[in-house]
């Protein structure tokens, strides 16, 4: 061997040797590899979470795994096509995933196409952000019949989501309940009622605008077992009901009984949102909007104190016609009020019914701890507990809260103690590990091909132009195939 070559060999081992010791010591940030985080999830909690990881370090590379050939989660496929602004958060996340140190790779389904433990080996960290894919069950009687719907599969159907294509929901009845009051609720009532010729204009599918163009539903109560204050909604979402065009509120004012009393010790969102219903409910209208309700021809309504206990089948037996709902009393007050059962019910006559009483997430993989009773990994501030170098954020941190907004906070948290424990030497990133290189050949021996970023816009190039050839901003492709067929073309 060459001096020059004893000489370089000498001082590459030494810097070896001295940046693994300054790690196990402590003594200083001196590390001869960058590290990798791989990311679960391309939602609005993957994406956020990749993004302050990539503020906040500049040496840190992150890879985003997808089960879809397509990213952006809820905001793609849960955000109501009338919502379009909501939509705009895509330009960032595009952003980040067009950053030189961060890789998407869709259609790679974790938990059955590579392991937790695989990822593990091949990242210093790993974040599961897969967010709630699970519904939550009544657990009543009748639940299962024909016309009995979950308001995660109703929204997945006029959304575009592959799995909730061959939904078709039966909307020849007139009238529909909705169980659950938060602002999915609102959003399902809201797209049952809405003219199509404000729908059209939208990103809905097809198929839900040509079903909702035959539907016969004229009218949607939204029922909710607490009162009026403790409404889970916001106040956007219920201003639009009220001022939706063609329908007319249809509320029960006895179900307002001392709210007007409450209102001067409420804080100010929740006195501003109760004002909105009591204006809805019991106060007279000017005559512009009675003579505007007198001319609608479809209606909505909120009912309190109401508690499913049975859906009721048709005489054959094979499909919904109406739903048994347990009359409610409140006990406490305020937020913490709970409601009691009072023994009373009554039926209401409907051939739908869409439970919107929360999503819930789903283990993926063995290896992860998870909470069933909560649906949540268990952890501290986004560390899952008892599993070095696992982290977690969004709704399978926290359960399923809140709006985007709370998403980019919780996600920011996660991304914060992942940062922490790299500077604390808590995470050991001086070891070079091999990430999506060694994932990406395991996928490969397994049949599994990633659909990379550049994949996608071809994918969103292709629904854009179609959109734009029926005047709609977008017409998203309805399965995987098919976008699999785009993006690989």
């Amino acid at each position: 061997m060459c001096a020059f070559k004893r000489l370089f060999t000498g001082v590459t081992l030494w810097t070896w040797r001295r940046s693994r010791w300054i790690s196990r010591h402590g003594k200083a940030v001196f590390s001869s590899c960058k590290p990798k985080v791989c990311v679960v999830g391309s939602g609005p909690a993957g994406f956020y979470t990749a993004q302050h990881l990539i503020k906040g370090r500049h040496d840190v590379e992150v890879d985003i795994y997808e089960r879809l050939p397509v990213p952006f989660g809820l905001v793609r496929f849960g955000v109501a096509p009338d919502h379009p602004e909501v939509k705009n958060v895509i330009n960032t996340f595009t952003q980040t995933a067009k950053h030189a140190r961060c890789n998407f790779y869709g259609n790679v389904d974790v938990g059955k196409d590579v392991s937790v433990q695989e990822l593990q080996q091949a990242y210093h960290a790993v974040i599961l952000s897969y967010g709630a894919e699970g519904n939550r069950r009544m657990g009543i009687p009748g639940e299962d019949l024909a016309g009995v719907y979950s308001a995660k599969d109703f929204v997945g159907w006029y959304n575009g989501l592959p799995s909730c294509r061959e939904l078709s929901p039966n909307l020849s009845c007139e009238t529909a309940v909705i169980l659950g009051q938060g602002n999915v609720a609102l959003d399902v009532a809201r797209i049952l009622l809405s003219p199509t010729d404000i729908l059209k204009n939208t990103d809905i599918t097809q198929p839900a605008l040509e079903a909702l163009m035959e539907s016969k539903v004229r009218r949607v109560l939204i029922v909710g077992r607490r009162g009026p204050l403790q409404i889970a909604c916001t106040i956007k979402e219920l201003r639009e009901m009220v001022t939706l065009p063609g329908t007319r509120p249809e509320m029960m004012p006895a179900d307002f009984e001392g709210v007007l009393e409450a209102l001067p010790d409420l804080p100010r969102p929740r006195k501003r949102l109760t004002e909105l219903m009591l204006k809805a409910a019991v106060k007279l209208p000017l005559e512009e909007e009675q003579e505007r309700r007198r001319k609608s021809s479809r209606s909505w309504g909120l009912r309190f104190f109401r508690s499913p206990v049975l859906v009721l089948p048709s005489p054959d037996g094979t499909r919904t016609a109406g739903i048994r709902l347990a009359v409610n009393k409140l006990q406490g007050s305020g937020e913490a009020a709970r409601a009691v059962l009072t023994g009373n019910v009554e039926d209401v006559t409907c051939g739908l019914v869409i439970s919107s009483i929360g999503y819930k997430s789903l283990l993926i993989d063995p290896s992860v701890p998870f909470d069933s009773g909560k649906a949540i990994v268990p952890n501290q501030m986004g560390r899952v507990q008892q599993s070095p170098g696992l982290y977690c954020s969004g709704w399978l941190k926290t359960g399923p809260t809140g709006v985007i907004a709370t998403t980019l906070n919780n996600s920011f948290d996660t991304a914060r103690s992942l940062m922490e424990d790299m500077d604390a030497g808590k995470l050991d990133t001086s070891a070079a590990k091999s990430g999506s290189q060694s994932i990406r050949k395991l996928l490969e021996t397994r049949g599994v091909k990633p659909v990379i970023f550049s994949d996608w816009e071809k994918i969103d190039d292709v629904e854009m132009r179609m959109g734009e050839s029926v005047g709609k901003p977008r017409e998203k492709l309805l399965t995987v195939e098919k976008m699999l067929q785009v993006a690989w073309e």
